[in-house]
């Protein structure tokens, strides 16, 4: 899943893009409003967590514009002021939840995985098609009841396949949810863990999940 962080404070923008980068999100992150739409226009997000005391555009300002045009990412808004009239008027502006710093990370995830679960196709933390089973809480990932070891980067492909599963994804809409805009990866790199996870996924069932559609890119899908 793809996330965008906008907060204003360098040292801690950082530190919350290593920790989400860590728990195997793919992570964009930027310092005022202005470039946060710019990033939202650009790109779909999954998730947005949004400081309100922003430079320029405030957090307040952003969320309004974002909502204005349609835009229903879910968005946690991340500010140092508790008061009751600032989360009113976030919550009235159309954000999802409201963290007030400082917090525990291990807080911060548990609300992102509430917050993500208030969009239809996250209903539950579990994919599943045929016996292959993805947990985004454990990232633990299972065939036929035996537990697959995945690296970050095979976890997220395989969870962009199997959350638009029977769905035909080009390679660049996979990378896309897979990597964020510092990467500088080849052309071929999806092919590369498409086949890492063939090796892990398909070798030895019958069943085949991962398909090609040449010309295209790939789909997952039962047969």
């Amino acid at each position: 899943m793809r996330i965008l962080v906008v907060e204003d404070e360098k040292d801690l923008r950082n530190i919350i893009k290593k920790r989400l980068v860590r728990e195997h999100y793919s992570v964009d992150a930027c310092g005022d409003g202005e470039e946060a739409l710019d990033y939202m226009e650009m790109t779909s997000y999954d998730g947005v967590l949004l400081d309100i005391m922003l430079p320029g555009k405030d957090g307040f300002a952003v969320l309004k514009e974002v909502r204005q045009m349609g835009n229903d990412t879910p968005i946690l808004l991340l500010t140092a002021r508790d008061g009751i009239e600032d989360r009113v008027k976030g919550l009235d502006l159309g954000a999802d939840d409201y963290l007030i710093k400082p917090f525990a990370f291990e807080e911060l995830l548990a609300r992102i995985r509430v917050m993500m679960r208030r969009k239809p196709q996250f209903v539950t933390n579990q994919l599943k098609i045929a016996d292959l089973t993805l947990d985004r809480d454990t990232r633990i990932v299972t065939r036929a009841g035996k537990e697959i070891s995945l690296s970050s980067k095979e976890f997220m492909v395989l969870e962009c396949l199997m959350r638009n599963q029977n769905i035909v994804m080009t390679r660049q809409q996979i990378e896309q949810n897979a990597w964020n805009y510092d990467y500088e990866g080849g052309s071929n790199v999806i092919d590369v863990y498409i086949r890492y996870l063939r090796k892990k996924i398909d070798a030895g069932y019958e069943k085949k999940l991962i398909h090609t559609v040449r010309g295209t890119g790939y789909v997952m899908r039962e047969e």
